[in-house]
């Protein structure tokens, strides 16, 4: 009974561990892959802030959603994200702030402002974008977030084109382990479990 159980055991593990290489292998590859294309709006998923300014993952993500916002390919930009700890500040804020000293007129820009993880962010998106009766979105964050918010976002009903914010792709560890950890999240969304 023990050797049935713990052979069972070891081929669901090897069976997730296939899994989870396979979804960081799908990952890996959305991730230099850049759809942008027209849409009703542009979506930049929140990073972090420093006392009401963008961190630089932040910045990078704002301005690669303001170049295509110029670029004419959406007439409005959503900013997300939530408070992440700062009392004072929440990351849509202070993206939408980023985005109006550069030139984009306030009534363009929609604030997200309350989720406090990616499911969350993706599902409050999805809601608005059904209030404002809009049905595509150019989604802008970092080339390793794209899949699941992309997938997340299209389980919603939405058309999503992936733009990941333009990096230097290094393919080291640390790199990897991105991926890893976005495909464990991905799985856990798949079975119900939001982080």
């Amino acid at each position: 009974m023990r050797r049935t159980f713990a052979i069972a055991a070891l081929a669901g593990a090897f069976f997730v561990t296939g899994y989870l290489v396979s979804i960081s292998r799908r990952i890996e590859r959305q991730s230099t892959i850049d759809e942008a294309r027209q849409a009703d709006i542009i979506v930049v998923l929140g990073a972090a802030e420093y006392n009401g300014r963008p961190s630089p993952v932040l910045r990078a993500r704002l301005d690669h959603a303001l170049e295509l916002y110029r670029r004419g390919l959406a007439k409005m930009i959503l900013t997300s994200g939530g408070a992440g700890g700062d009392p004072q500040y929440t990351e849509g804020e202070v993206g939408r702030d980023y985005l109006v000293k550069r030139g984009v007129p306030a009534e363009a820009i929609v604030l997200e402002s309350d989720a406090d993880s990616t499911v969350a962010t993706v599902l409050s998106v999805a809601e608005i974008m059904r209030r404002m009766d809009l049905h595509s979105a150019i989604l802008v964050s970092d080339g390793y977030h794209i899949f699941r918010a992309k997938r997340i976002l299209q389980n919603e009903g939405m058309t999503v084109y992936g733009a990941p914010r333009p990096t230097v792709v290094k393919h080291n560890v640390r790199e990897r382990w991105m991926y890893f950890r976005q495909a464990c999240g991905y799985l856990l969304w798949r079975v119900g479990i939001n982080v």
